[in-house]
């Protein structure tokens, strides 16, 4: 009898591996549910969907068109396309290279620096627009040096728009790219350096074509991060129409003027994130 043999007579043979397997498959699809588990989950269900639902009921579909194209609504919608988008472009420029260090680079503190890398994923945002001011402000501590050295003043500016949302969307950035580098093989890197390419090559023609899937989705992520930022906007750069009012500040304001006008606004950020989803369903959601 060979090895297998032996092991089959041993563990009660393919028979039981094939029941196992069997039993399985009936639980995974066994079309029932325990009523408790089932009824708070329909109700999970409905406290997550019901308030969207509602938004799609009372959105004024006829009036919509030119609600979109009104000056007020148009300038916010430009501002938060090119200021997440530069948010974005931000967020790769520092957030790849510190998404490297993190997964390449063993250091002493580097749990710290991933900590304090992904803080501003939990911290209110309205905390980190303050941590904004204290630090880029006209009397922050790097600020004040802005403005004497160079005249640079931050906040309540666009460029103080972009700062803010990449203060908060950079993260998602960073954490995505890590943990495409962790899973990417380090030993392409080592043959590329072993053929003569400087690290910096080797990066470059091998290590970034292989997490360009990674950065993508973390660059879709930050993108719709930036969008929808609101505290830290506020707080930081102020809610002036046309300079700093973006899609958020505007339906804040908007609902309390012009309530229809903020559910269009809604409606657009709410188009953006499902849009967001479907194209990250592919990384997130894997069939069994």
């Amino acid at each position: 009898m060979d090895k297998t043999g032996a092991a089959d007579t041993l563990t009660g043979g393919p028979r039981r591996r094939r029941v196992r397997g069997d039993s399985r498959r009936a639980l995974r699809g066994r079309g029932g549910a325990p009523l408790p588990l089932l009824l708070p989950a329909l109700i999970g269900l409905a406290f997550l969907v019901l308030p969207l639902v509602a938004l799609l009921i009372r959105a004024p579909w006829r009036s919509m068109p030119d609600l979109l194209t009104s000056s007020e609504v148009w300038q916010a919608l430009q501002l938060s396309l090119v200021s997440a988008t530069a948010a974005t472009a931000v967020s790769l420029v520092i957030g790849v290279p510190l998404a490297w260090l993190l997964a390449r680079v063993e250091f002493p503190g580097r749990g710290i620096v991933r900590a304090l890398v992904t803080l501003p994923l939990v911290l209110p945002p309205v905390v980190g627009g303050v941590a904004l001011l204290m630090a880029l402000g006209r009397n922050g501590v790097v600020g004040r040096w802005l403005d004497d050295w160079f005249g640079v003043t931050l906040p309540f500016t666009t460029a103080g728009v972009v700062v803010a949302e990449a203060f908060v969307a950079m993260p998602f950035l960073v954490i995505s790219v890590e943990g495409t580098l962790r899973a990417a093989d380090p030993r392409y890197e080592e043959a590329a350096t072993t053929l003569g390419a400087s690290r910096f090559t080797a990066f470059r023609r091998v290590t970034l074509p292989l997490i360009a899937p990674g950065i993508a989705a973390g660059a879709v992520l930050a993108w719709a991060r930036a969008l929808g930022e609101f505290g830290a906007t506020i707080t930081f750069a102020g809610n002036f129409p046309g300079r700093t009012q973006t899609m958020p500040l505007a339906v804040y304001l908007a609902l309390q003027n012009d309530p229809e006008a903020a559910i269009a606004l809604s409606l657009v950020l709410l188009a953006v994130s499902v849009a967001v989803l479907a194209g990250l369903r592919d990384r997130w959601m894997t069939a069994s």
